[in-house]
Order: C-alpha cells, then structure tokens, then sequence
C-alpha cells in the first residue's frame, strides 16, 4: 500500500517546493510520511467541510492546492476557520498537503491545464523565472564519460528546453598524485599519475543540485571527484508565472467572452473593452495576477484571463489588452483534475477523489 510519503515524491518531482514563492508553505502540514494512505481527497482549498469530506469518503489524505496554514499557528484553540480545520484533521488522522505556488511556477501545472482548458497552442511560460538554473563542470576519465553522462542525464541533468541528454565536454589530461592514505581507483600512492580525461559541462535546476551531485559522485570512478558548480543568470524557460498562448483562429471580443465562459464553465466575467475587438493571442495566469499585466501587455496579448484585479487596475489595460478576471475559485478549480492525473499516472490502485464541496467563498445573485 502506498505511504504519504510516496504521494509526496510523485507530487514534488512535478513541482518540487524550491520553486514555491518566498510567502508560501507547500508541503506536508499536517501527518507523517510513514503513514498507509487510504484514500485521497483532492481540493482546491483545505476547510473544515473537507475535513468532513474525507471522514465520509474514508480519505486520510488531503491533497490541496492552497495552504490552510500560511503564517505561523501560536496557539490552536479553535478561535478561527484555520485552527478549527486542523484540529479536526489531527483529531482524525487526516493529513494535509499543499502543492501550491510551486505547481503554479512549474511548465505543466496549473497554467497549463487552463491553456488546455481554452484550447491554445503555441504555450509558454509567460514570466520566466532567472537563477534556477546551475552549471556543472566535471572530469571524468574517457572510458567512464559515457556511463557518469548517462547517469546524470537520468537524474535530471542536460534538458534544454524539448531536447534532453544535452553536455558539452573537450578532452584533455588531467594529473594528480596520490597521498599515502588515498585509496585509488587509478594510480599509485606516491606517484604522479597522467590520465586522459573529458571535461564535461551540464545545465540542471538549482533545485535537483543534492541529487546531481550524489550521482556524480557515486557514479564517477574516483575517490575524490573534481567537479565544480557555477550559478548562472539564464532565463529558464520551463519554470515561472502565468503563461501565454494563441488560439487556433482569431474572435472577437463577444466571442472570445463566450468561448471563456463556456470552456471555464464561468457564471460572470469582469472584463475590459479592448479597442481592436479581435483575439488572438491570450495571457493566462491562475488566481491573482494582476502583477502580471505589463508582462502580458509587453508580449501583446490581445487578452489576459486572470482573477482578482482591484478596481483601479483595470485602468491600466487602456483598451489595449482586454483583463478577463473570472475569480480566483473559477480559474484554479481544474487544479483539482490536474493534481488527480498526476497522481493515477503512478499509482494506478488508490482511492482519489475530488472534491464535491464547493469552497469558494464568494457567491453570485
């Protein structure tokens, strides 16, 4: 039987929490990795009616886009929604994780699914994230290049963009002496050895840099392995918020509203009027994004599918761009079907479900 532990590690190679943002708390809040999980209760938001949720459908996971707790707890006596939803999930061994800003930041995540959602192509990241990416420089001898490549490659290292198993490396001879103590692979204490080596160089995430280094150093033949690890300033393209997209022809505004709130199955939109009326390419971030609009502006989207503009923002679309701001809950709420096909992807044999509880605070009369 799968433990939480197991649901963990399928959810954090898709979205490891290095790529959450500083105000976050994805993770494990509540529960310990050593438990036997015996079903699965997918949400957008974690409230005391999920709690129920999961006693009803036997769940003791709770899977959750957005954190219950994002300051620290000083005291749980039930005085709020927040320490009451804890307690009753302690007291029912119901452990709760959140997948949060990470899975927003990451190529396949929650941005994604409303790109797929709205049917564009041609997607990408809309604000690439800068210094999440590492170099590594290694010597490694001929004969083994190969296989220490191989191994790096399998954990993560030398993807570009869509080409993998991407180095570079040049020949050359590398020397060392062995000390009295040294217990080499290749040479003699005392002796000064010459070995034909490859220099190679590889690009990985910041966030993969414990398992490059481990697997260079348990797959290199070396006692003691020359390697060194450089930050650099490269925009990664896989990793950051919001993305951008085109749909396949273009609409004009009525028709592009008409098409959002059919495909996000929306009962009320707040748009701006957007002075050319034709749609074609559209900027996407879910939940707030208001810190996003220049971005959009800059990559001339006709329309940016949002949540959460404060009134005086709408301005500064000045009929250039049209803001669709179709709620928070409306734009990440297929976050739940996204994080289910993650999950059923590798585990075929667990109980998941997604919530049938409608958590979004904000109505509509």
């Amino acid at each position: 039987m799968a433990k939480i532990r197991d649901i963990v590690s399928i959810l954090e190679n898709i979205a490891p929490r290095g790529y959450q943002e500083s105000y976050d708390n994805a993770g494990l809040i509540t529960g310990t990795h050593n438990t036997e999980v015996s079903g699965i209760l997918i949400t957008l938001d974690c409230v005391e009616a999920i709690i129920d949720e999961a006693i009803e459908k036997h769940c003791n996971l709770i899977v959750a886009h957005h954190p219950i707790v994002f300051k620290g707890l000083k005291q749980l006596n039930g005085k709020n929604h927040v320490e009451r939803t804890i307690i009753k999930a302690i007291k029912n061994d119901i452990a709760i994780y959140a997948i949060h800003t990470n899975l927003d930041n990451v190529y396949n995540g929650v941005n994604a699914k409303i790109a797929e959602k709205l049917e564009l192509t041609n997607v990408q990241v809309l604000a690439p994230k800068p210094d999440t990416l590492l170099k590594l420089e290694a010597y490694i001898p001929e004969e083994h290049t190969e296989a220490v490549l191989e191994a790096l490659h399998q954990a993560g290292a030398g993807q570009i963009g869509n080409y993998s198993n991407c180095s570079f490396s040049i020949k050359g001879t590398g020397t060392f002496k062995p000390e009295s103590e040294a217990n080499p692979s290749i040479g003699e204490s005392g002796k000064q050895e010459y070995v034909q080596e490859n220099k190679v160089e590889l690009i990985f995430p910041r966030v993969l840099e414990s398992k490059i280094i481990n697997t260079l150093k348990n797959a290199h033949p070396y006692e003691e392995v020359a390697y060194y690890v450089q930050p650099i300033h490269n925009i990664n393209q896989e990793i950051g918020s919001g993305m951008i997209g085109e749909l396949a022809t273009p609409k004009t505004s009525e028709e592009f509203l008409i098409h959002l709130k059919t495909k996000m199955n929306l009962k009320a939109i707040r748009y701006t009027h957007l002075e050319s009326n034709r749609i074609r390419k559209v900027a996407i971030c879910g939940g707030a994004g208001s810190f996003l609009l220049g971005k959009a502006k800059s990559k001339s989207a006709d329309a940016f599918v949002t949540a959460d503009f404060k009134y005086h923002e709408f301005f500064d679309s000045e009929e250039k761009i049209m803001i669709a701001d179709i709620g928070h809950y409306e734009s990440e709420v297929y976050t739940k079907e996204l994080i289910d096909g993650f999950i059923r992807e590798k585990i075929a044999n667990i109980a998941t479900y997604l919530s049938e509880v409608n958590t979004n605070p904000v109505k509509y009369f």
